[in-house]
C-alpha cells in the first residue's frame, strides 16, 4: 500500500513539474507601433517590413526626436526606445527577438507634411532582400525642403513584398515592379503583370499586376483583404491642377479572369484586352479614412475625394512608344477645400499606376508591361 501511495505521489510531482515547464521564448522581432512624445505626428506612422516612416507636422525639429516603440512580446530594440536622435537622415534600429536568435534592421525615416516632391523620375531605388532568397526594388524620391533646407525622402509603395511570399526567389527584374534603364530620361519604373505560381493559385491570388503608388502596402492584409492592403495617399500642401508624365504600354497576349473553379484559377476571356491605369487622387484625410484603398480610391460615392486626374480610356489600351499625357484634376461636384483643414495638413495626394486595370481582382494578362517616367503634379 505504501508503495502504491509513493508511486501516486511521484506521478503527481511529475505532473506538476510538466505543468510549470517554461514556454519557449518568442522568436518574433517586429516593430508593432511607433509614437512620438507630444503632438508632433500628422499621420499614423507607416510601418512596413523593414522600414518605418514618421510623417510629422511642418514646425517639428527633426534633429532631436525620441521615438518610442511597441515591439513583439519580449523583443528589444537598439538604440533603446526613447533615445533622442537626429533624423535629418534616416536612422537604423535593430530589433532582437526574445530568444536572442533573430534580428531585424529597420530604417526609420521622418517626412514632413510638405516633403512630397512634385516631379518623379524614378532614378533611385533601394534593393530589399526577401525571406525566400530573392530581392526587389523599392523606389524613393529625395527632396530638399525649401523652408528648412533639410533632406527629406519619400518612399513609393508596391505589392512586391506580397509577391515575395508567392514567387519571389529571383532578381528585382523578375518581380512585378522594378527599375530599368529604358526610361524616357535616364531610368524609369517598369510594371509587369506576373504569375504568382502554384502557391498564389492555392490562395486564390493567381496573378500579381505591377503596381506603384504613394502610400503603403499592408502585407498583413495581402491575403485576407487584398483591396485594403493597398493604402493610398500622403499629406499634400498644394492644390493640384494637372497631372502629367510619359508612359508606354503593351498588353499581354491573353486576358485571363480570376475563376476559382478554373485550372490554375484563371479563365481566358476571348477578345478582351488588358489595360493599364495611371491616375492621381486629391482627397481629405479623416479619422475614419486616413488613406484610400483599392476598394474606394476611384469610387464615385466616396465623400472624401476632392478631385481625380486619370489618363483616358484610349491611352489605357496601349502605347508602343513613349507617350506624353497631361490631364486635369477634375473636381467632384460640390467638393470644396476648407482653409483651416488645408493649413492643418488634412488633405492628401495619391498617385497610382498599374500594369493591369483589374489586377486588384487578380485578373489581367500575364506579361502586360507598363513603363512610367517623368511624372509631375502641377499645382496652383
Amino acid at each position: 500500500m505504501k508503495a502504491i501511495k509513493w508511486l501516486m505521489t511521484f506521478a503527481m510531482v511529475l505532473a506538476v513539474t510538466s505543468c510549470i515547464k517554461k514556454e519557449p521564448l518568442n522568436a518574433e522581432c517586429d516593430i508593432v507601433a511607433v509614437t512620438l512624445p507630444g503632438d508632433l505626428l500628422n499621420r499614423t506612422p507607416i510601418i512596413e517590413n523593414d522600414r518605418v516612416t514618421l510623417i510629422v507636422k511642418n514646425h517639428v525639429n527633426i534633429t532631436d526626436l525620441a521615438p518610442e516603440f511597441e515591439l513583439t512580446p519580449g523583443a528589444t530594440i537598439a538604440p533603446p526606445s526613447g533615445t533622442k536622435r537626429d533624423f535629418t537622415e534616416p536612422q537604423t534600429y535593430v530589433v532582437t527577438s526574445e530568444d536572442g536568435e533573430w534580428t531585424k534592421a529597420y530604417t526609420i525615416a521622418v517626412q514632413r507634411n510638405n516633403a512630397i516632391n512634385l516631379k518623379y523620375g524614378f532614378e533611385d531605388v533601394k534593393v530589399t532582400k526577401s525571406a525566400q532568397g530573392g530581392s526587389y526594388d523599392v523606389f524613393f524620391d529625395v527632396n530638399i525642403n525649401e523652408t528648412t533646407h533639410q533632406r527629406d525622402s519619400m518612399f513609393w509603395a508596391s505589392g512586391n513584398s506580397g509577391f515575395a511570399m508567392t514567387n519571389g526567389k529571383g532578381a528585382p527584374d523578375t518581380y512585378p515592379t522594378f527599375q530599368t534603364d529604358e526610361g524616357y530620361v535616364g531610368k524609369c519604373a517598369c510594371l509587369v503583370t506576373r504569375s504568382t505560381g502554384s502557391w498564389g493559385a492555392l490562395v486564390n491570388k493567381p496573378i500579381a499586376a505591377g503596381n506603384l503608388f504613394i502610400g503603403k502596402f499592408d502585407l498583413n492584409n495581402a491575403i485576407a483583404k487584398p483591396l485594403e492592403a493597398t493604402q493610398f495617399g500622403t499629406p499634400f500642401f498644394n492644390v493640384p491642377r494637372y497631372f502629367s508624365g510619359y508612359f508606354k504600354y503593351t498588353p499581354g497576349d491573353v486576358y485571363q479572369q480570376f475563376n476559382a473553379s478554373a485550372p490554375g484559377k484563371l479563365e481566358a476571356i476571348p477578345g478582351k484586352k488588358d489595360e493599364c491605369n495611371i491616375y492621381a487622387v486629391y482627397f481629405e484625410s479623416t479619422a475614419d479614412m486616413e488613406y484610400l484603398n483599392g476598394a474606394n480610391v476611384l469610387s464615385d460615392d466616396n465623400p472624401n475625394i476632392i478631385a481625380v486626374a486619370r489618363i483616358s480610356e484610349e491611352m489605357r489600351k496601349g502605347a508602343s512608344d513613349w507617350t506624353y499625357f497631361h490631364v486635369p484634376f477634375v473636381f467632384r461636384e460640390g467638393a470644396t477645400i476648407d482653409a483651416d483643414k488645408f493649413e492643418d495638413g488634412r488633405y492628401s495626394i495619391a498617385v497610382v499606376m498599374t500594369s493591369s486595370i483589374d489586377g486588384d481582382y487578380f485578373s489581367g494578362a500575364i506579361g502586360s508591361t507598363l513603363f512610367v517616367d517623368e511624372l509631375e503634379i502641377i499645382c496652383l
